[in-house]
């Protein structure tokens, strides 16, 4: 066994997903800085728009014969994959990045926990259920509206998974992933559409609005399907552990949110359960760590 060869592989394959991560969140920071000129669904909803766009010319999916199952996977797994990705945005307009990416992480973890029943996934989940309840505490005050949006991506990303899981037969890598965007991309139009016109008024909001989608959708969902299979658990979870920590670094060095010890205490309870359940992780999947 060449071991030096397999331990070059999974540096790559970790060091592209850090690199998907980090060009997620700095996205997702743009993102934020636009909601003072454009709404958060509607940039979200521009975010889907431009990544469909660009996955559609690299990948052409037009080539290939699309049967009605991978059609109607690909569908399902476009609806819930945008609808995330506005609850996402409709929260970090409402709460700091690093927050609404950590509390996210229940959805998951949920997920791990009850397909997996052991004492590992359970402890996780302890674990991310009292970080997010502890962070859910301290900012319901301030915008309870926001950690409703925070939960609600958790749900679609509960059911991302589970969904995924179905499909992943049905749909071809970044073929599947750029037709499935431009099904969601149709599915939010009624709540994105409308309000895009600030957006449409200046080139250069447009542009960033596109950028984000090739930043935080295109990009690492792109990553994500070429590289995550080669990672093994341990690697994997200390990658996935990274995310939140990634999310509140971008937040605080790009957007100068700073948070108190509470919220940093529910963040790092949050990564724990993220490097528990991942020790527990039978398998390093693409639809697991896909973050919105």
């Amino acid at each position: 066994m060449d071991l030096s060869g397999e331990r070059s592989t999974e540096a790559w394959a970790a060091g592209l997903f850090a690199c998907g991560a980090v060009s997620q969140y700095l996205g997702a920071a743009i993102a934020v800085d636009l909601f003072d000129h454009v709404p958060a669904a509607s940039v979200a909803w521009l975010r889907v728009c431009g990544a469909a766009m660009v996955l559609v010319v690299v990948a052409r999916p037009w080539r290939r014969s699309w049967t009605r199952p991978a059609l109607v996977g690909a569908a399902a797994f476009g609806v819930i994959t945008a609808v995330m990705n506005t609850c996402f945005y409709l929260a970090a307009d409402r709460l700091p990045l690093g927050t609404t990416v950590a509390i996210e992480f229940i959805g998951p973890v949920a997920v791990a926990a009850v397909s997996a029943r052991s004492r590992r996934a359970i402890g996780a989940l302890v674990f991310t259920a009292g970080g997010v309840a502890l962070l859910s505490g301290v900012e319901l005050s301030g915008s309870a509206v926001g950690v409703a949006f925070a939960l609600a991506a958790a749900a679609c990303w509960a059911g991302y998974i589970v969904l995924g899981a179905r499909v992943s037969a049905v749909t071809a890598g970044v073929d599947g992933l750029a037709l499935a965007l431009v099904f969601g991309a149709i599915a939010v139009a009624p709540i994105g559409a409308p309000g895009s016109g600030p957006a449409f008024a200046v080139p250069s909001r447009l542009a960033l609005c596109v950028g984000v989608g090739v930043l935080s959708t295109a990009v690492p969902y792109g990553i994500d399907q070429v590289v995550l299979r080669r990672l093994d658990r341990g690697v994997f979870a200390l990658l996935l552990a990274l995310l939140p920590t990634t999310a509140t670094i971008v937040g605080v060095t790009v957007l100068g949110q700073h948070l108190r010890t509470a919220e940093i205490v529910g963040i790092a309870a949050v990564v724990a359960g993220l490097l528990v359940r991942g020790a527990d992780a039978p398998s390093a999947r693409p639809d697991a760590a896909v973050v919105p």
